[in-house]
C-alpha cells in the first residue's frame, strides 16, 4: 500500500493507476472511495461514468499542485501544459487535507 504525503504528513492512502486502462477508467464505476488515486502520466481527467463529484489536483513531474479543482460526474478538463499527473480524491478531500496549489507531494511505500 502506497501513501500520499506533504512535507512528511500522511494525507490518504493511495492508489497508483499506471496502466492505460486503470487511468481511463479511473474511479468511473465506483460507488464511493477512501483514499486518492495518482493517474500517471496524465494531463487530462473526465468524470464520465462517475457516481459522485471529485477533487482534483494537476500537478506537474515533481508532484507540485500546478491547480486544485471540483469535478461533478460528467465533466472533462483540457490538457494542460506543465500537467503529467493527476490526484483524484473524493469531493471535500482537499479542504480536509488544506491541498492548494504550490503544495509539494511526495509518495511513500511503493
Amino acid at each position: 500500500m502506497a501513501w500520499l504525503l506533504r512535507e512528511g504528513e500522511v494525507l490518504a492512502t493511495l492508489e497508483l493507476a499506471g496502466s492505460l486502462r486503470d487511468r481511463v477508467r479511473g474511479l468511473a464505476g465506483r460507488d464511493r472511495y477512501e483514499g486518492a488515486l495518482l493517474l500517471r502520466p496524465a494531463r487530462s481527467v473526465h468524470t464520465l461514468g462517475m457516481r459522485f463529484p471529485i477533487d482534483v489536483a494537476l500537478c506537474d513531474a515533481d508532484l507540485v499542485v500546478i491547480e486544485a479543482l471540483c469535478l461533478r460526474p460528467f465533466r472533462v478538463t483540457r490538457p494542460r501544459l506543465g500537467v503529467s499527473c493527476i490526484l483524484e480524491a473524493p469531493a471535500g478531500a482537499f479542504e480536509r487535507w488544506r491541498l492548494h496549489p504550490g503544495d509539494k507531494l511526495e509518495i511513500a511505500g511503493v
